[in-house]
């Protein structure tokens, strides 16, 4: 077998420089990328793995701070978003908020407390970043917070069912985002408008909170919480700085998010 792998080796190398004058120039195309063309599929499977893998450690909270998604994943990132796999996962992290939630025994003092975030959470911003390279550009606060006045981000709908199955059950909802206060009006209205009502609490970072991680901030939000004599039932956020800090929920659930890192 090695006597015939080298015997066609020997008439292909012929069968291409026939004719020919042997100079530097004579191949028209390098060999090596004939190698890499005919290997493309598994070239592709293996960036696909490699961007998969990235994403889980995203949602795995293993990476450190980044500020945008590896370029070469950004093809990756829209298939994900608008192919079905996010809705899906999104999905499933709702209905095994909604099973705790069935499960808790309230009590009767009506001071058990679902948080919920608020951009991809409950209010979708796929609009903003699928013409943003789906966070493969870096974050424009100035562009972000033009979207935002507009007031037209529209519902998660699995988000939205969680939402009104915790008030049918009995929890106080706190809404606690990280926009601006200044934004509060365009927040109430678009929430409104999307399908969310009646919340107990919507809280805005004040100009007291402005410079303050999200973590920090969130954490410090939840102790006046727990200080006022509530309790942190459930908390459900995209970013692990929605989730992690001191007053934690008993359960919290996060929602994927392969397009931006809040620390």
């Amino acid at each position: 077998m090695r006597i015939l792998g080298i015997s066609i080796f020997l008439i292909l190398f012929t069968f291409a420089f026939a004719n020919e004058d042997l100079n530097t120039h004579v191949v028209d195309r390098p060999l090596i990328v004939e190698f890499f063309e005919n290997n493309e599929p598994h070239l592709k499977r293996t960036l696909h793995l490699e961007c998969t893998s990235w994403r889980f450690a995203v949602e795995a909270n293993n990476l450190s701070p980044w500020k945008i998604i590896p370029q070469e994943c950004t093809d990756y990132v829209r298939q994900y978003i608008t192919g079905g796999a996010y809705k899906m996962e999104i999905d499933r992290v709702s209905s095994e908020a909604g099973a705790f939630a069935e499960s808790m025994k309230l009590g009767e003092d009506g001071k058990d407390v679902w948080i919920f975030d608020v951009d991809e959470t409950l209010l979708s911003n796929l609009p903003y970043y699928s013409q943003h390279g789906y966070g493969s550009e870096v974050f424009d606060s100035v562009e972000f917070d033009k979207w935002v006045e507009k007031g037209v981000a529209p519902a998660i709908g699995s988000s939205l069912k969680l939402y009104q199955d915790v008030m049918r059950l009995g929890f106080k909802v706190f809404l606690l985002t990280g926009r601006s206060e200044r934004h509060r009006i365009v927040t109430v209205e678009n929430l409104m408008n999307a399908g969310f009502q009646d919340w107990d609490k919507l809280i805005l970072r004040g100009s007291e909170d402005h410079g303050k991680s999200a973590t920090i901030y969130k954490s410090e939000k939840r102790n006046e919480m727990v200080e006022e004599g509530l309790r942190i039932a459930g908390n459900s956020g995209d970013q692990w700085s929605d989730l992690l800090g001191s007053s934690a929920s008993i359960r919290s659930f996060k929602l994927p998010n392969p397009m931006y890192y809040i620390p």
